[in-house]
């Protein structure tokens, strides 16, 4: 008889804590979403809304319809027109040109100081190693506007410490904006306030390595440039390659950096790069279709340089492991 009441009390125990157990479950399937719900809102709303209105308008074009002496303005569905003049733009062309040049300058010596720099700050014996990693990085706080007004005082002939140095040397105005120099100048300013993101991103992936494999580095006889180059270096092949994607997007998206030279130079176009030329064609030219075709372009080549350099990446990481 006790038996027969125990075994119906926990037959009622077990019965009362399923729905409780089923509840949990559903708290825990829920949770992930609703913690994720207001960064999806806000992506759908300030990314995919617009990426799919600009694709929307892309097809899209304003023509002069009807008699009378200016006509009436309509818009007509036009098909793939607005992607076809984009590809026949001789200034988008020569905006590319421009971009390619500065990112050849730019892109290779902003990943090389930032490389050398966390290497330095992980060598052992390093002094004053917490000042030196802030003082790389405070450049990265200064906003991309200020950072070009300041070197552009820098660069201008009458402001230019630089330039008034080489003038008491008999040597003349460096010619820091003028035709040749530009693109120097330009790209002096994306490394000196990207170098510092950069380091610390590899600086991070450097102090992650186990210190067991660099002592045993050192106990075969590599000294610390062996060590880095043969060791660190490869072991923080992901975080360069993040680091090489994110100055190749820095580099396509170049735009308010030559926005700010602009006034300063007769060199600098308001079409001097691709941002420049689309903000041009949809503010200027009221021309907003063509600027939503110029960008849907300019996105999916960044897109797809972006997957090259993952691809080559992996190509050449799987040769390495073989």
């Amino acid at each position: 008889m006790t038996n027969t009441a125990v075994a119906g009390k926990d037959t009622r125990s077990v019965t009362a804590a399923a729905p409780s157990q089923t509840r949990r479950r559903r708290r825990r399937s829920i949770a992930p979403y609703l913690f994720s719900a207001p960064a999806m809102v806000l992506y759908t709303v300030f990314t995919v809304i617009p990426v799919v209105y600009a694709l929307g308008s892309s097809f899209y074009a304003q023509r002069r319809t009807g008699g009378g002496a200016l006509g009436t303005r309509s818009t007509v569905f036009v098909w793939f027109d607005n992607y076809v003049s984009v590809f026949h733009d001789s200034q988008l062309i020569a905006g590319l040109r421009h971009l390619a040049l500065y990112g050849l300058i730019a892109v290779p010596l902003t990943l090389g100081l930032a490389l050398l720099f966390a290497l330095l700050l992980d060598a052992p014996g390093v002094k004053l190693r917490s000042f030196g990693r802030t003082a790389i990085f405070i450049p990265y706080a200064v906003p991309g506007v200020v950072a070009a007004l300041m070197w552009g005082f820098m660069y201008l002939a009458g402001t230019s410490p630089f330039s008034y140095v080489t003038r008491s040397l008999g040597w003349g105005d460096i010619p820091f904006l003028g035709p040749n120099g530009i693109y120097g100048s330009l790209a002096n300013i994306s490394v000196w306030g990207g170098t510092g993101f950069n380091m610390l991103v590899i600086y991070t992936a450097l102090r992650s390595i186990p210190h067991e494999l660099i002592e045993a580095a050192r106990l075969d006889g590599a000294n610390e440039i062996q060590i880095a180059l043969r060791v660190k270096v490869p072991l923080v092949g992901p975080a360069l390659l993040l680091t090489a994607i994110f100055a190749l997007l820095g580099t396509l998206q170049l735009y308010g950096e030559p926005l700010m030279l602009k006034p300063l130079t007769n060199t600098i176009s308001n079409t001097w790069v691709p941002l420049m030329s689309i903000y041009q064609d949809a503010f200027a030219l009221d021309d907003l279709h063509d600027a939503a075709a110029a960008s849907i372009v300019l996105a999916v080549g960044t897109a797809l340089v972006s997957v090259a350099v993952l691809a080559v990446v992996r190509v050449s990481t799987r040769r390495g492991m073989r």
